[in-house]
Protein backbone atom coordinates (compact mmCIF):
# COMPACT_ATOMS: atom_id res chain seq x y z
CA UNK A 1 0.00 0.00 0.00
CA UNK A 2 1.33 3.65 -0.51
CA UNK A 3 2.68 6.37 1.62
CA UNK A 4 2.05 9.71 2.44
CA UNK A 5 4.90 12.29 3.15
CA UNK A 6 3.63 15.23 5.47
CA UNK A 7 5.44 18.20 5.71
CA UNK A 8 5.40 21.65 7.05
CA UNK A 9 6.99 25.09 7.45
CA UNK A 10 6.18 27.48 10.29
CA UNK A 11 6.69 30.98 7.82
CA UNK A 12 5.46 31.18 3.88
CA UNK A 13 9.39 31.99 3.25
CA UNK A 14 10.91 28.44 4.14
CA UNK A 15 10.77 25.78 1.98
CA UNK A 16 9.62 22.11 2.48
CA UNK A 17 11.93 20.64 -0.45
CA UNK A 18 15.19 18.90 1.73
CA UNK A 19 12.34 17.52 3.74
CA UNK A 20 10.25 16.10 1.08
CA UNK A 21 13.54 14.96 -0.92
CA UNK A 22 15.12 13.96 1.73
CA UNK A 23 11.76 11.50 2.77
CA UNK A 24 11.44 10.49 -1.16
CA UNK A 25 14.82 8.82 -0.66
CA UNK A 26 13.93 6.80 2.32
CA UNK A 27 11.16 5.88 0.76
CA UNK A 28 12.64 4.69 -2.38
CA UNK A 29 15.67 2.82 -0.42
CA UNK A 30 12.82 1.00 1.72
CA UNK A 31 10.49 0.15 -1.54
CA UNK A 32 7.82 2.34 -0.44
CA UNK A 33 5.50 4.16 -3.08
CA UNK A 34 4.68 7.70 -2.31
CA UNK A 35 0.87 8.04 -2.93
CA UNK A 36 0.74 11.97 -2.24
CA UNK A 37 2.61 14.83 -0.55
CA UNK A 38 0.96 17.03 1.93
CA UNK A 39 2.20 20.23 3.03
CA UNK A 40 1.42 22.97 5.11
CA UNK A 41 3.20 26.06 4.78
CA UNK A 42 3.54 29.05 7.06
CA UNK A 43 1.46 27.22 9.76
CA UNK A 44 2.72 26.66 13.02
CA UNK A 45 3.44 23.42 14.64
CA UNK A 46 1.25 24.85 18.11
CA UNK A 47 -1.70 24.53 15.63
CA UNK A 48 -4.29 22.17 16.07
CA UNK A 49 -5.26 20.05 13.56
CA UNK A 50 -8.11 21.24 12.45
CA UNK A 51 -6.08 24.94 11.47
CA UNK A 52 -3.34 22.42 9.45
CA UNK A 53 -5.44 21.24 6.39
CA UNK A 54 -2.95 18.88 4.85
CA UNK A 55 -2.14 17.12 8.40
CA UNK A 56 -6.16 17.06 8.22
CA UNK A 57 -5.73 15.23 4.75
CA UNK A 58 -3.54 12.96 5.31
CA UNK A 59 -4.86 11.72 8.33
CA UNK A 60 -8.20 11.31 6.43
CA UNK A 61 -6.27 9.65 3.94
CA UNK A 62 -4.91 7.05 6.88
CA UNK A 63 -8.45 6.44 8.14
CA UNK A 64 -9.50 5.75 4.73
CA UNK A 65 -7.18 3.37 4.05
CA UNK A 66 -5.88 5.30 1.07
CA UNK A 67 -2.49 4.77 2.49
CA UNK A 68 -0.75 3.16 5.12
CA UNK A 69 2.46 5.15 6.48
CA UNK A 70 2.78 8.29 7.19
CA UNK A 71 6.66 9.75 6.51
CA UNK A 72 7.96 12.98 8.06
CA UNK A 73 11.10 14.29 8.53
CA UNK A 74 10.91 15.57 11.87
CA UNK A 75 9.07 15.29 15.07
CA UNK A 76 8.78 19.10 15.37
CA UNK A 77 6.71 18.97 11.98
CA UNK A 78 3.36 16.86 13.05
CA UNK A 79 3.56 19.05 16.38
CA UNK A 80 4.95 21.42 19.58
CA UNK A 81 2.66 19.81 22.14
CA UNK A 82 3.13 16.15 23.21
CA UNK A 83 -0.70 15.59 23.49
CA UNK A 84 -1.15 16.66 19.99
CA UNK A 85 1.43 14.58 18.69
CA UNK A 86 0.71 11.67 21.06
CA UNK A 87 -3.22 12.05 19.56
CA UNK A 88 -2.15 12.32 15.97
CA UNK A 89 0.08 8.95 16.29
CA UNK A 90 -3.30 7.19 17.72
CA UNK A 91 -4.85 8.45 14.82
CA UNK A 92 -2.52 7.06 12.38
CA UNK A 93 -2.28 3.59 14.72
CA UNK A 94 -6.15 3.76 15.33
CA UNK A 95 -6.19 3.35 11.09
CA UNK A 96 -3.81 0.51 11.17
CA UNK A 97 -0.94 2.47 9.62
CA UNK A 98 2.46 3.51 10.26
CA UNK A 99 4.42 6.91 10.77
CA UNK A 100 8.32 6.88 9.82
CA UNK A 101 9.53 9.78 11.36
CA UNK A 102 13.24 10.45 9.62
CA UNK A 103 15.42 12.51 11.77
CA UNK A 104 14.63 11.13 14.85
CA UNK A 105 14.92 7.58 13.14
CA UNK A 106 11.39 6.33 14.83
CA UNK A 107 9.96 3.62 12.32
CA UNK A 108 6.64 2.34 14.21
CA UNK A 109 6.77 -1.02 12.01
CA UNK A 110 9.79 -2.19 13.99
CA UNK A 111 9.72 -2.85 17.58
CA UNK A 112 12.12 -0.01 18.78
CA UNK A 113 9.65 2.18 17.21
CA UNK A 114 6.32 0.84 18.76
CA UNK A 115 8.21 0.61 22.65
CA UNK A 116 8.32 4.89 21.22
CA UNK A 117 5.31 5.52 20.86
CA UNK A 118 3.90 3.26 23.91
CA UNK A 119 6.72 5.57 25.61
CA UNK A 120 5.17 9.07 23.82
CA UNK A 121 2.16 8.15 24.96
CA UNK A 122 3.19 7.31 29.02
CA UNK A 123 4.90 10.79 29.00
CA UNK A 124 1.47 12.65 27.76
CA UNK A 125 0.05 11.13 30.58
CA UNK A 126 2.26 12.46 32.54
CA UNK A 127 2.39 15.65 31.03
CA UNK A 128 -1.46 15.82 31.88
CA UNK A 129 -0.70 14.87 35.57
CA UNK A 130 1.27 17.82 36.09
CA UNK A 131 -0.96 20.59 34.55
CA UNK A 132 -3.67 19.27 35.97
CA UNK A 133 -1.96 19.26 39.58
CA UNK A 134 -0.68 22.99 38.81
CA UNK A 135 -4.25 24.21 37.82
CA UNK A 136 -5.51 22.16 41.24
CA UNK A 137 -2.50 23.96 43.37
CA UNK A 138 -3.25 27.71 41.90
CA UNK A 139 -6.85 27.10 42.24
CA UNK A 140 -5.70 26.29 45.89
CA UNK A 141 -3.60 29.31 45.58
CA UNK A 142 -6.44 32.01 45.31
CA UNK A 143 -9.12 30.57 47.30
CA UNK A 144 -6.49 30.69 50.28
CA UNK A 145 -5.76 34.23 49.09
CA UNK A 146 -9.06 35.21 49.15
CA UNK A 147 -10.25 35.13 45.64
CA UNK A 148 -13.87 34.39 44.87
CA UNK A 149 -13.88 31.26 41.89
CA UNK A 150 -16.22 30.74 39.19
CA UNK A 151 -18.37 33.13 37.81
CA UNK A 152 -19.36 36.88 39.34
CA UNK A 153 -23.02 36.62 41.12
CA UNK A 154 -25.57 38.47 39.37
CA UNK A 155 -26.20 42.01 41.30
CA UNK A 156 -28.86 41.69 43.80
CA UNK A 157 -30.54 44.55 41.94
CA UNK A 158 -30.73 42.93 38.66
CA UNK A 159 -32.22 39.89 40.65
CA UNK A 160 -35.16 42.28 41.50
CA UNK A 161 -35.29 43.81 37.90
CA UNK A 162 -35.73 40.44 36.69
CA UNK A 163 -38.17 39.56 39.32
CA UNK A 164 -40.59 42.84 38.60
CA UNK A 165 -40.12 41.79 34.63
CA UNK A 166 -41.02 38.52 34.80
CA UNK A 167 -44.06 39.43 37.08
CA UNK A 168 -45.20 42.04 34.64
CA UNK A 169 -45.31 39.58 31.76
CA UNK A 170 -42.40 39.72 29.72
CA UNK A 171 -40.88 36.80 28.50
CA UNK A 172 -37.65 35.59 29.79
CA UNK A 173 -35.63 36.77 26.41
CA UNK A 174 -36.74 40.47 26.75
CA UNK A 175 -35.74 40.33 30.19
CA UNK A 176 -32.06 38.85 29.68
CA UNK A 177 -31.85 42.01 26.81
CA UNK A 178 -33.54 44.54 28.92
CA UNK A 179 -31.03 43.60 31.96
CA UNK A 180 -28.06 42.67 30.21
CA UNK A 181 -27.13 38.92 31.04
CA UNK A 182 -28.19 35.92 29.00
CA UNK A 183 -31.42 33.88 29.21
CA UNK A 184 -30.18 30.89 30.99
CA UNK A 185 -29.24 33.37 34.01
CA UNK A 186 -32.72 34.83 33.69
CA UNK A 187 -33.92 31.46 33.60
CA UNK A 188 -32.01 30.55 36.89
CA UNK A 189 -33.12 33.66 38.60
CA UNK A 190 -36.52 32.59 38.12
CA UNK A 191 -36.23 28.99 39.29
CA UNK A 192 -34.55 30.05 42.14
CA UNK A 193 -37.43 32.44 42.85
CA UNK A 194 -40.16 29.80 42.57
Amino acid sequence: MPSIIYARVSTKCQSTERQVEELRAVAEKAGWDIADVKIDHGISGSKGRQQRPALDETLKAITQRKADRVLVWSVDRLGRSLQDLVSTLNDIKAAGADLYIHQQAIDTSTPAGKAMFGMLGIFAEFEREIIRERVISGLDRAKANGVRLGRKPVAPITVKKVKEMRAAGSTQTAIAKSVGISQAKVSAILRSAS
